[in-house]
Order: C-alpha cells, then sequence, then structure tokens
C-alpha cells in the first residue's frame, strides 16, 4: 500500500478537527474549535475556502437529513442554517458545568449524533460521552471521560470503536443499531507511548481503523481485531487532530492538523501546521451518516 500526501487548505487553524465529507454538496466540512469557526472545502474549486463563525467552542459538524447541519458547542446540540448563519439550539448539555466543553462528535450509521465532553482544564475524568436521538433527546453512554475523541462503526453497524485519548486506547462495543445500546467493553488498540495521544478516527471498507496522532506527526492504519499496526502516514505537523474518507468514490483521507500550544519556533519549523492535508492511501472509506433529527 503505497501513500502520497499533499497540502489542500493552508488554514492555519488553531485547532483543526472534526472532517466529515458531505456527500450532497460534495464538499469536505471541518471545524477550527479554539476560533469557532466551520469550514468547508470544495475540491472543484481547491482556492475557493468558504467559512462560518459560530463561537464557544464550536467542536464537530455533521450533515441533517432535514437540511443544514447539526454541531456542537460549549454547552450542546445546535442546528445551523449555513446559508442563513441561523443557530438554534437542539439540547443542553452540561449546562451546569461550565468547565466543560464538547469535543469530537460524528453519527452512528442510524443517525443518531454522538458527542462527548472533556474539561477544558484537563481535569481527569470529567468528560462524558452523549447520544442525540433524531427527537432531540440526550442519554449518557459512558462516564468518567478524560478527552472524547475518536468515534467509528463497523460497516454494519455491529461494533463502535471509540477513543478517551489519555488512555492511549481505542476501545471497542458491540453496538445494537435499533436501541443505541452499547455492551461489551473491550481494548481493540494500545498506541505506544513513543507515538503520541490517538485523537480522531475513521475507519475504511476493510474494517481497518485510521486513528490521527497527537504529538505523533502522523495517521495510522490499524486492524480493531487484531491490535497490530498496518501502516503509517507521516504528517509535516505535530499535532494530528483527525481524519476522514472523501471525495465522490471516498478514496481521499484528509487530515486534520493544529498549532495550538506551539512555540513560535515551533510555528516555523511547522508552516503547514493547522492546514488541511490530503492522502492517497490505496483504501476507501465508508459513507458519513447524517443526523437524523
Amino acid at each position: 500500500m503505497t501513500t502520497k500526501l499533499w497540502l489542500v487548505h493552508d488554514t492555519k487553524a488553531e485547532l483543526g478537527e472534526g472532517p466529515v465529507w458531505d456527500s450532497a454538496s460534495e464538499r469536505l466540512l471541518w471545524v477550527d474549535i479554539v476560533a469557532g469557526r466551520i469550514h468547508e472545502y470544495d475540491p472543484q474549486r481547491p482556492n475557493t475556502g468558504i467559512s462560518h463563525e459560530l463561537g464557544s467552542f464550536v467542536s464537530s459538524v455533521v450533515p441533517r437529513r432535514s437540511g443544514g447541519w447539526a454541531v456542537t458547542r460549549q454547552d450542546g446540540y445546535y442546528a445551523y442554517n449555513p446559508a442563513t448563519a441561523e443557530l438554534a439550539r437542539l439540547a443542553e448539555v452540561e449546562g451546569d458545568k461550565p468547565g466543560n466543553r464538547f469535543n469530537d462528535g460524528k453519527c452512528d450509521p442510524v443517525g443518531r449524533y454522538l458527542a462527548g465532553t472533556m474539561s477544558l482544564s484537563d481535569k481527569p475524568g470529567q468528560g462524558a460521552l452523549y447520544a442525540l436521538d433524531a427527537e432531540h433527546a440526550v442519554r449518557t453512554l459512558v462516564g468518567g471521560i478524560g478527552c472524547s475523541n475518536g468515534l467509528a462503526w463497523s460497516a454494519d453497524g455491529s461494533a463502535m470503536y471509540y477513543i478517551d485519548t489519555p488512555t492511549r486506547q481505542v476501545v471497542a462495543y458491540d453496538y445494537d443499531l435499533a436501541t443505541g445500546a452499547i455492551s461489551g467493553r473491550r481494548i481493540a488498540i494500545a498506541i505506544p507511548e513513543d507515538q503520541g495521544y490517538p485523537d480522531g478516527m475513521t475507519i475504511d471498507s476493510d474494517g481497518m481503523l485510521w486513528i490521527a496522532h497527537w504529538g505523533g506527526w502522523q495517521v495510522s492504519r490499524w486492524n480493531p481485531l487484531t491490535g497490530d499496526k498496518l501502516l503509517s502516514v507521516p504528517v509535516p505537523a505535530a499535532l494530528v487532530t483527525s481524519c476522514a474518507f472523501g471525495g465522490p468514490a471516498l478514496d481521499k483521507l484528509y487530515i486534520t492538523t493544529a498549532r495550538v500550544g506551539l512555540s513560535a519556533e515551533d510555528r516555523d519549523a511547522q508552516p503547514q501546521a493547522g492546514g488541511l492535508f490530503c492522502a492517497e492511501v490505496g483504501a476507501t472509506g465508508l459513507p458519513s451518516a447524517v443526523f437524523g433529527g
């Protein structure tokens, strides 16, 4: 499996995150959490960038079945209309925890919007993983989370993979698509300490996981059934945050990165940090699910 990587948008995001391919518009969406901004990238117009200012730690974005997007901000789930910039809250979450914020989020194969939280001051165990259903009801799936991050599902939806970054692990759950219940927690992958921390994640059509390494200068491919590392894609930025397959054939791996916390010297040494990258990795992804509400 050969790889090729290039910079497609020199965004210089402070905390680029959450890439998702919107198959309806054939554009990639991703966020800059610190700037409170959603970006759009159109491969047919690569030199034209579109951004939307939302503020308040916008941490993930997904297309909605009813139109527009759903997003997570610091205190809950919101609906956003990119044509009018109208923002409306769908559900408040952790409104009583001003020291927390939402982080990564993604939809399961039937349209529930799963997203998790973390402490703004990195206090351990303050976060949780939540699920928003089509009727905008929220329930807690996992508690005691340090930094809720990557999510992915197997093609048949029977397995969910999840990252709590400080643990340096990817855990697997049995997933009930009918109810959204999880069970059978087990460790699928352990990231070695010298390779940074696991951050965002996606899955390919062969069932292999692609993991972004915060502090690890790479995206890697793993077999979640054996725990084996299969491939590393070097990225010219230390803080690699997430990845998602996109393009009409879902054969391009888009990769987000960050600059937050880098010294002036580090920023000079990593001029493309905070940019959006694209890699050809010889694999294809699965279609991104949309929020059903």
